[in-house]
C-alpha cells in the first residue's frame, strides 16, 4: 500500500478528530447521561429528543447551522473575533465541536442505559454506610458502568471515522489542517484516481469493521446496550 503524504495527513487528522472527540464526549456527557437515567422530570422527554436529533437530522444541516454560529458572523465566532480569538469555522477545534455534536447520541444512550442498571441496591447500602455521593460514583457506578463506558467510545470513535457531511460543512477541505480521509477519499474519486481512493476506503472499512466487531463481542458476552 503507497499512500502518499497528503493520504497520511488526512488519516492523522481523521484518527486525532475521532480520539479527542470520543474523549471530550465520555467527559462531558457522563454528567448529562447520569441525569437522564435517574430524573423524573418533565424536561427529560425534551432533552432526550435533543440528544437523538443526530440520529434523523441531514449532516448537512447541522454543519450548516454549526457553520452559521461558529463562522465569523455567527453569535459565537463573531464574539471570538471581537476579542481577539479568531472564529472556529474552518479549524480543526471547529471539527471537533462538529463531530462531538453529531456523534452525541451514540455516547449519552450507551450511558444512560448502563447507569439506570447500575448501582440500585448496591447504592443505598453505600449511602446508609455514609459514603458521599462522589464516593458512590466513583467506588460503585464507575467499576458497574465500565462497559457502557467502552460501548459508547467505540461507537463514537468509529461513527467520527468516518464523517463526511458535517466535517465538509463547519471544516472544508483544507489539506493538513481540516481535510479529513472520508473528504480525501471524495477528492480521489472526482479525480479519477480510483487507486487512491481505494487505498484510503479499505483502510476505514478495516478500522470500522473491527470497532463494530468489538461492540457486537462485547455486547454477546456481557449484554451490555443497545445503540439506539
Amino acid at each position: 500500500m503507497d499512500l502518499s503524504s497528503a493520504d497520511v495527513m488526512a488519516l492523522w487528522i481523521t484518527l486525532k478528530l475521532a480520539l479527542i472527540s470520543t474523549l471530550a464526549l465520555l467527559l462531558l456527557c457522563a454528567p448529562l447521561a447520569w441525569w437522564l437515567a435517574h430524573t423524573a422530570c418533565r424536561a427529560k422527554v425534551l432533552v432526550e429528543a435533543l440528544v437523538a436529533l443526530p440520529l434523523v437530522l441531514p449532516p448537512t444541516v447541522m454543519g450548516f447551522y454549526l457553520l452559521v454560529l461558529l463562522g465569523p458572523r455567527g453569535v459565537v465566532g463573531g464574539f471570538l473575533e471581537s476579542v481577539g480569538i479568531g472564529h472556529l469555522a474552518f479549524s480543526f477545534t471547529g471539527l471537533v465541536i462538529g463531530s462531538m455534536l453529531f456523534s452525541l447520541p451514540f455516547v449519552v444512550q450507551p450511558l444512560q442505559n448502563a447507569f439506570a442498571t447500575a448501582g440500585g441496591r448496591v447504592l443505598e447500602v453505600a449511602a446508609t454506610l455514609k459514603a458521599s455521593p462522589f464516593d458512590r460514583f466513583v467506588s460503585i457506578v464507575l467499576p458497574l458502568s465500565r462497559r457502557g463506558f467502552l460501548t459508547a467510545a467505540v461507537l463514537s470513535f468509529a461513527h467520527s471515522l468516518g464523517e463526511f457531511g458535517m466535517i465538509l460543512m463547519i471544516g472544508g477541505n483544507i489539506p493538513g489542517r481540516t481535510q479529513v480521509a472520508s473528504i480525501a477519499i471524495y477528492d480521489h474519486v472526482e479525480a479519477m484516481d480510483y487507486a487512491a481512493a481505494h487505498q484510503l476506503s479499505i483502510i476505514l472499512v478495516g478500522a470500522s469493521f473491527i470497532l463494530l466487531l468489538l461492540v457486537f463481542a462485547l455486547n454477546r458476552r456481557f449484554k451490555v446496550v443497545s445503540v439506539v
